[in-house]
């Protein structure tokens, strides 16, 4: 890894409440610690997650599924339209130097799956506990702390 920690935040995009609190709290933690936050860049925990990036005055970016950036959140500091649709969560996890992963649904599985084929770790934070796999966290600070300390940084 050369410069800023790329930390990819994947999760279900109908996040509200506690869920969509802790994302929020997962991407303002991530900026704090000056890495960039790499998400899908539609709603509900990628919208969470760059809003907190955001708000703690760091950058995130919005890998989208659509071929323009009228679907993305208004927090991405940058958004890449891919016309991939699904297939972009293969581009969201090679693009992070790590990976957590809040909550979640089957997408969120998939994102996991293809970060650890690609061999990118993966921090599970109130989702998809895959055994030895995966690292997991019981709160925000734990997660982002688990992803700087599998990157050594």
């Amino acid at each position: 890894m050369t410069g800023r920690p790329y930390v990819a935040v994947v999760g279900s995009g109908t996040a509200t409440g506690e869920l969509y609190e802790r994302a929020r709290e997962v991407g303002g933690l991530v900026a704090k610690r000056g890495g960039v936050v790499v998400c899908g860049g539609l709603s509900g925990v990628m919208e969470a997650a760059a809003r907190g990036a955001a708000e703690a005055g760091g950058t995130a970016i919005g890998i989208l599924p659509d071929e323009d950036r009228g679907r993305a959140n208004g927090y991405l500091s940058y958004s890449v339209a891919t016309g991939a649709g699904q297939a972009r969560n293969l581009a969201v996890v090679c693009s992070g130097d790590v990976v957590i992963a809040v909550g979640g649904e089957y997408g969120t599985l998939s994102e996991m799956g293809l970060a650890l084929k690609v061999g990118r770790s993966v921090v599970a934070l109130e989702g998809w506990d895959l055994g030895d796999h995966v690292s997991v966290a019981a709160s925000p600070a734990e997660a982002v702390e688990a992803a700087f300390g599998l990157l050594g940084v």
